[in-house]
């Protein structure tokens, strides 16, 4: 950008930062948090939540061994369900692990 070439659009300058950075893919990646729950429907989604994505591979936390061996069984389909949906930045893998509890 010279000077003198006028207004820019934020949202403009913020994707070309982030794609320099190498950023532009997880951004995208990261509305897989979001239709975590859409995706894999209401009983799975009340006793798991998506915590993170860390290059290319989802990290979903569940809240029993018992649902963690079955997830496990499903992971195929669910990371497929998932890339359907984020088609330009699908996902390497999703990741089950036991949530934490308090």
């Amino acid at each position: 950008m010279g000077r003198g070439a006028g207004p820019v659009k934020v949202a403009n300058v913020l994707g070309d930062v982030l794609h320099q950075h190498g950023l532009g893919e997880q951004v995208k990646r990261m509305a897989a948090l979001e239709l975590w729950p859409e995706v894999v429907g209401e009983h799975i989604a009340a006793v798991t939540r998506a915590r993170s994505i860390e290059e290319g591979r989802l990290f979903v936390e569940v809240r029993s061994s018992g649902w963690l061996m079955e997830l496990n069984m499903m992971k195929g389909e669910l990371l497929g369900r998932i890339n359907e949906r984020l088609p330009e930045t699908p996902l390497d893998r999703v990741v089950f692990v036991m949530a934490e509890t308090e």
